[in-house]
């Protein structure tokens, strides 16, 4: 079990890309015309005539995208390389000038469906920066389209993307050309609050807390002895708290680094601890759900009086006597009781809709703090209007709705209130990640020999890369890092969902926020902050739920016409009323007794128009997907988005890789036949040397074989390996001690004239006989020897298969492996369909057919040369101890590396879009039977019609309903068929 997290060493690497988002990279074959001649080919390659161009490509949302680009250009003639960035909407494409131009080029992009235009490249990968920003006063999708096109607008932003269900922005631009405060400043201008969440995907923050700032020449000391050290970003003081923010690299410097410089500047005179902690991102959703609260509470305290006085007390003979009494002319005491409750609910407690308003309207869109705003401002004018004529009049009798607005504004922020309440809880997967690290840790100090000399408590904030801490039994590890001392059981399973604890010892990783169970260790940390592990699933969890599925795209189309549509019928509603009234179209008997006609068709148009909401239309989908990502990565099921979600609810075919996939991925060596006249020392030394730079699960094999067969007779390093080369789906080759040496599979040797003989042959037929994998190691030319590499079956994958087969889900197996030990290893799993001797390229060609056939594919692989078919694929899994670049290339990450994760990804992504389209049925369905009903259309044949502050508490309703329905989902679970799994006899529950 130890070594199923060994793969964590990739995902705890991933320095360049961040986190763990589709960035495919992987080799292509150069193509040339029809009659270009091996000569010209060769010369064209000798005189490195290619060149390189960059290509800012938008309109990819998905790896899926990136894959259809990149199979548009490798069509082309001339074409050495094309590498397609998802993310950062590039693609860098060498190719031979004289067989094909930049132009061409574009013109295959944009054949394909996305825009291409080419760029000036910047050697500089850093360039670009994703930073997140917290937006408030969003109220539906039309706020959200707003800000997105703002940001998308600004010179320098690649890719914008808002949420609405998060109220988050994550924004990748190009800080040379524009600064996160400019972003901020675009987002405010747009008329919503911004503040900073994060900037740089590698960037850590910490808050410290200084005493003894007393002026600028404080500030300015402390200011420069921190931009001294390497590493530090920025630097900002608060004077007036006390409080300076630096945000840093971690791998370069930390926060004890930072108190310590504080602290021996200005003679000494500072003191600096960590800032008091206040919550961050929960502070500010328990604020915005205490403030709702707030706001609804005085609005229901000034409602209850404009309500009785409406609508029960004037039933109560003497108090009816007492509110009739005359004031001014017809102005009684009722209707000015009213007008002086109504008007603070109107325009001091529904002041943010007023605001709301403004802003969008401003910016040409309109939202749902416009119609509120007309509906209440309609209502509530109306009635000011009555008053007034009963103040100037003896003998004018009108019916006011000033408990129309008041109650109408009291529902709507109550139904603010239920939605931001549940919307937190949409989240909380996220807040158990981050709350997995604990609050304190101990610090060892040691001497130059390594032994202990102290330990201290201290706040895990300010663990730095390269600490030594102590981690005793029931105490949850505090960063990552390995394990120099001693050795324990861990419990992963808030990590990974692996209920079992996982042995360690000396030498192996662990990852922050999981429990020690039972010994001591000492961890030496590697990664801290934003580089660790936990860090960079928050990271991909949050980028997940930022990702639109294809499925809203409808959602926000309808949202951008929903409101302007709306006022248009509620308008013509008023107006069809109205006239009917004046012409009489309609009895008369149909007017209550306390309206007029004018009276009756301004109910309904303030009706229809508040009742109306494309809140629930615009939360469908987001709070769906992220509850179902949040509740995935519980259960070791990382998901990339809505989009991997809405592809994997219809996958029907599945293609897995072999080695690491379908078998353990621990092969080990069980056979070496020697054909040349050397010792087994020397045989494995040149083995070893050649695969220890290789990250193969066979290679590792045969490097930890070879090193317990050299260090029984002598223990030295390994020799060196010089011109090591990695050829995809076939072997190594590399120089070591100036012999060639080649470990790999037949086709490798025959590729490079080495001839295999008869011996060598009869060898290998009976190493594949056994399912075993034959390979051949040749010095200089020539055949060496021959290893028997056994990968068995993982034990629970022919039950796996068959389940797939009960769910009419296709299996196929597509490795590089041959094909005797394929067909034996298919055989095993109950797999009839079998592709051996595969390269990367063809895996991903066989991916693609199986497309054309109508199959909708997931590919589940580990490995690099798994990237290619997992990009072309429709979902790609990758399993979680697999490498950097097939867990980036993937949308789905299996960290437990267990096969029946297939099956719970494809069944949480059936139940999120059934969820998500219940969703719909409940938004849309409610819109097209509400609007009619609050039109009146009922009205003539039953005398049935809505209030207004009804249809607005009907409006708020919905939203929540819809937020509540995607909730549901945390209370997932597994299939039940995988449940009485039986693994070697043993019952998985």
């Amino acid at each position: 079990m130890g070594s199923k997290f060994e793969g964590w060493n990739c995902i705890n690497g991933l320095q360049c890309c961040g986190n763990l988002s589709p960035q495919p990279h992987y080799p292509s074959m150069t193509s040339y015309p029809r009659g270009t001649s091996p000569e010209l080919a060769k010369k064209l390659v000798m005189e490195g005539s290619e060149a390189k161009v960059v290509f800012c490509v938008t309109g990819m949302t998905c790896a899926a995208c990136a894959g259809s680009v990149e199979k548009s250009i490798k069509r082309l003639p001339g074409i050495h390389e094309a590498v397609v960035d998802v993310l950062n909407d590039k693609a860098q494409v060498l190719y031979y000038p004289s067989l094909v131009n930049e132009e061409r080029i574009r013109e295959a992009i944009e054949d394909a469906g996305f825009e291409a235009k080419a760029m000036e490249e910047d050697s500089n990968d850093t360039s670009s920066q994703i930073c997140r920003i917290h937006i408030g006063g969003m109220t539906c999708t039309s706020c959200s389209s707003t800000v997105e096109s703002v940001l998308q607008r600004l010179r320098g932003v690649h890719k914008a993307r808002v949420a609405l269900a998060t109220e988050e922005a994550e924004v990748r631009y190009d800080p040379k050309i524009v600064s996160y405060n400019q972003l901020m400043e675009a987002i405010e201008e747009a008329g919503f609050e911004a503040v900073l969440i994060s900037k740089g995907e590698h960037i850590s923050k910490i808050e410290l807390k200084v005493d003894g700032i007393k002026n600028e020449q404080s500030m300015s000391a402390i200011e420069k002895s921190l931009q001294e050290l390497p590493g530090v970003e920025t630097i900002e003081i608060y004077p007036d708290i006390h409080k300076v923010v630096v945000t840093y690299k971690p791998y370069m410097t930390g926060p004890r680094t930072f108190i310590q410089v504080i602290e021996s500047s200005g003679s000494g005179c500072f003191r600096a601890v960590i800032f008091p902690n206040d919550g961050g991102r929960e502070a500010h959703k328990q604020g915005e759900i205490d403030r709702y609260f707030k706001l609804f509470k005085w609005s229901l305290a000034f409602t209850i009086p404009v309500f009785l006085t409406s609508m029960v007390l004037m039933y109560i003979p003497g108090i009816k006597h007492v509110l009739d009494i005359k004031v001014v002319n017809m102005l009684n005491i009722g209707l000015l009781l009213r007008l002086e409750f109504a008007t603070p609910v109107q325009f001091i407690i529904g002041r943010r809709f007023y605001i709301g308003s403004y802003k969008a309207l401003r910016k040409g869109s309109a939202n749902m703090d416009v119609l509120i705003a007309l509906g209440t401002n309609a209502a509530y004018f109306y009635s000011v209007y009555i008053a007034g004529r009963a103040a100037f009049s003896r003998h004018f009798k009108g019916h006011d709705f000033f408990e129309t607005s008041s109650m109408l504004i009291s529902f709507i922020l109550l139904g603010k209130y239920l939605e931001v309440l549940a919307k937190g809880k949409t989240s909380q997967a996220i807040a158990k990640l981050m709350d997995l690290t604990p609050d304190t840790a101990t610090l060892l100090t040691q001497d130059d020999e390594g032994n202990v000399i102290s330990e201290q408590q201290i706040d895990s904030r300010l663990i730095q890369k390269n600490d030594v801490i102590k981690i005793v039994p029931g105490a949850k590890v505090a960063s990552d890092g390995f394990v120099i001392w001693g050795q324990s059981h861990i419990n992963e399973s808030m990590i990974t969902g692996e209920a079992r604890p996982v042995a360690k010892r000396k030498g192996d990783m662990v990852i922050g926020g999981t429990v020690n169970e039972n010994g001591v260790w000492h961890v030496k940390v590697t990664r801290v902050g934003s580089e660790s592990a936990l860090s960079q699933i928050v990271r991909l969890v949050e980028s997940a739920q930022m990702a639109k599925a294809p499925v809203q795209k409808l959602a926000d189309q309808i949202s951008k016409y929903f409101v302007p549509l709306v006022i248009v019928l509620s308008l013509s509603t008023f107006l069809s009323w109205f006239v009917a009234g004046k012409l009489h179209a309609f009895p008369k008997s149909w007017i209550p007794s306390s309206m007029n006609s004018f009276e009756l068709a301004l109910q309904f148009g303030i009706s229809l128009m508040v009742i109306a909401c494309p809140c629930a239309l615009g939360l469908a989908t987001p709070t769906a997907v992220m509850v179902g990502t949040g509740v995935g990565a519980t259960q070791g099921v990382l998901i990339k988005g809505g989009q991997a979600l809405e592809s994997a609810h219809k996958v029907n075919c599945i293609v897995f890789d072999k080695t690491g996939t379908l078998t353990v991925g621990k092969p080990v060596v069980v056979t070496t036949k020697l054909l040349k006249n050397m010792s087994l020392k020397d045989f494995y030394e040149f083995a070893a040397a050649a695969e220890v730079n290789s990250e193969h699960p066979i290679a590792k094999a045969i490097v930890e074989y070879a090193k317990n067969i050299i260090e029984d007779e002598q223990n030295h390093p390994l020799p060196e390996a010089k011109d090591f080369v990695s050829v995809s789906g076939h072997g190594v080759k590399a120089i070591v001690r100036n012999k060639e040496i080649m470990i790999g599979n037949k086709k490798l040797m025959l590729d490079h004239n080495i001839a295999i003989s008869v011996d060598a042959e009869e060898i290998l037929a009976e190493a594949e006989s056994l399912a075993q994998t034959g390979i051949l190691v040749s010095l200089d030319g020539e055949v060496a020897g021959i290893l028997a590499v056994s990968d068995p079956l993982k034990p629970n994958a022919k039950e796996i298969i068959s389940i797939l087969n009960s769910m009419k889900i296709r299996s196929i197996m597509v490795t590089g492996d041959n094909w005797g030990t394929a067909n034996s290893i298919a055989r095993q799993a109950g797999i009839e369909t079998v592709m051996a001797e595969a390269q990367p390229e063809t895996k991903a060609t066989k991916v693609k057919e199986l497309q054309t056939m109508g199959y909708i594919v997931a590919m589940v692989g580990d490995g690099i040369n798994d990237s290619p078919a997992l990009v072309a694929a429709d979902v790609g899994m990758a399993i979680g101890a697999g490498t950097d670049i097939a867990i980036e290339a993937a949308d789905i990450v299996l960290m437990k590396s267990n096969l029946e994760d297939i099956i719970t990804a494809i069944d949480l992504a059936k139940k999120t879009f059934s969820r998500i389209r219940l969703n719909y049925v409940w938004a849309l369905g409610y819109n097209l039977l509400a609007i009619p009903i609050a039109a009146g259309v009922l009205y003539p044949s039953t005398k049935f019609r809505l209030p207004p502050w009804i249809a607005g508490a009907a409006m708020a309703a919905s939203s929540v309903s819809v937020v509540c329905s995607s909730l549901l989902l945390k209370y997932y679970k597994r299939p039940k068929k995988l449940n009485n799994l039986e693994i070697n006899g043993i019952k998985i529950e």
